[in-house]
């Protein structure tokens, strides 16, 4: 009898945890490395959502809360969907996780049977998958393609779509390719879904306002409500906020199924942390204004790496709408040799020989599903990114 789980056979560890740990390791050797691995702002909190947790210390909210949250983070969570986006939300239809994984995982877990189908564009965010697998379910990758932008069409997804499919996932902006869908492009692919009543929609709307230019975001249910009885719309604080370790993600939609969720919970973590929770609310209902600052730094730094990759040789960088990432192509570089004499043969020998080469770490585009390319995550300094793009620019000069 062995001793693992079968279900660890269907997952693979998450390539961009494996990324950073590796530039944190050559770093402690005392390598040069500029990670550019993570999807984490570098800003700090800001300063009244620290407050918001000091004062909850304070007042002696560290108990346990409720599996679903603390009702006032959910009755902000309700505001905020009415306020942004124009869904009509009680605060009962919603739930707080530990970070969004948690809620995409609970709702997994809480609705998939063996041979339920889960349909996903690629690029995909390297979980999404790996965690349909461990709740028993069957990921179905559908390949989009960089001439479009890296965004699905309605031919796509209707082709995808089978009696088995249980949900669809959708991620707008991208992470990792940033690319983000127009409010009539959502429509073509809404109106796929009003065909086949017994598909649900997960939405992940994490980078919702990091979006650049005139760019408008929208999110299904918002720009079809007739999906409202079968969408869960996640988000979080994580990204606009720069909380990612205060481990906050939030979602809403129908009662039965955040029933359900709740149940899962409840007999796997129970509540999200106490403070958190309050540094939440907080970020929520608090000040927005350095929101529009931040993006406006991210949309500078966008700017500058898409312009310095399209200079180095072989890589072909797209201008994605909005996230904190880019996905280039390098495709020009396969089949050539890298400067160790080791010939590039894929998108994961590109970005190993890289780091090697030059000390920049890198996520390969195979790890999200598509492939030849690299995600770089532009959430650094611009003087870390110039010298990134840098000694990109020279490891691809010196492949011949």
């Amino acid at each position: 009898m062995a001793f693992l789980a079968d279900a660890l056979s269907r997952v693979k560890p998450s390539a961009t945890i494996a990324v950073s740990q590796k530039a944190r390791e050559l770093k402690a050797k005392g390598r040069d490395v500029i990670g550019l691995g993570a999807g984490e702002p570098d800003f700090d909190t800001p300063d009244n959502v620290k407050q918001a947790a000091i004062d909850a210390i304070n007042r002696g909210e560290t108990k346990y809360t409720p599996v679903s949250g603390i009702p006032e983070l959910r009755k902000a969570i309700a505001a905020k969907f009415k306020r942004e986006n124009g869904l009509d939300y009680d605060w009962q239809q919603t739930i707080v996780g530990t970070g969004g994984k948690q809620i995409l995982f609970n709702a997994f877990m809480a609705t998939l049977n063996p041979g339920d189908e889960v349909v996903i564009p690629a690029p995909y965010w390297v979980s999404y998958p790996e965690m349909v697998a461990l709740c028993g379910g069957t990921p179905v990758a559908i390949s989009t393609s960089q001439e479009n932008d890296f965004k699905l069409t309605a031919e796509e997804l209707e082709s995808a779509i089978t009696p088995k499919t249980k949900w669809f996932i959708f991620n707008s902006p991208s992470n990792p390719t940033g690319a983000a869908y127009s409010a009539a492009e959502l429509k073509a692919l809404t109106d796929v879904l009003l065909k086949h009543p017994h598909v649900w929609i997960l939405t992940d709307d994490m980078y919702e306002h990091l979006t650049f230019g005139d760019f408008k975001f929208a999110t299904p249910v918002e720009v079809e409500p007739k999906l409202y009885d079968r969408t869960l719309t996640m988000n979080g604080v994580s990204k606009a906020y720069a909380m990612t370790g205060w481990r906050i993600g939030y979602a809403a939609g129908p009662l039965p199924l955040i029933k359900a969720m709740d149940m899962i919970q409840g007999q796997q973590t129970s509540g999200a942390s106490s403070i958190a929770q309050w540094a939440a609310v907080e970020a929520l209902n608090g000040p927005q204004d350095f929101v529009a600052k931040n993006k406006a730094i991210f949309e500078g730094r966008r700017d500058l790496v898409v312009s310095m990759l399209n200079q180095a040789t072989g890589i072909v960088c797209p201008k994605p709408e909005g996230a904190f990432y880019v996905y280039p192509s390098c495709a020009g570089l396969i089949g050539k040799t890298a400067p160790s004499g080791k010939v590039i043969e894929t998108d994961e020998d590109f970005v190993s020989e890289l780091l090697e080469s030059e000390g920049v770490a890198v996520v390969h585009g195979s790890a999200f599903g598509l492939g030849p390319n690299f995600r770089i995550s532009y959430a650094t300094s611009e003087e870390l990114l110039e010298e990134a793009c840098k000694r990109i620019q020279r490891f691809c000069a010196a492949c011949r």
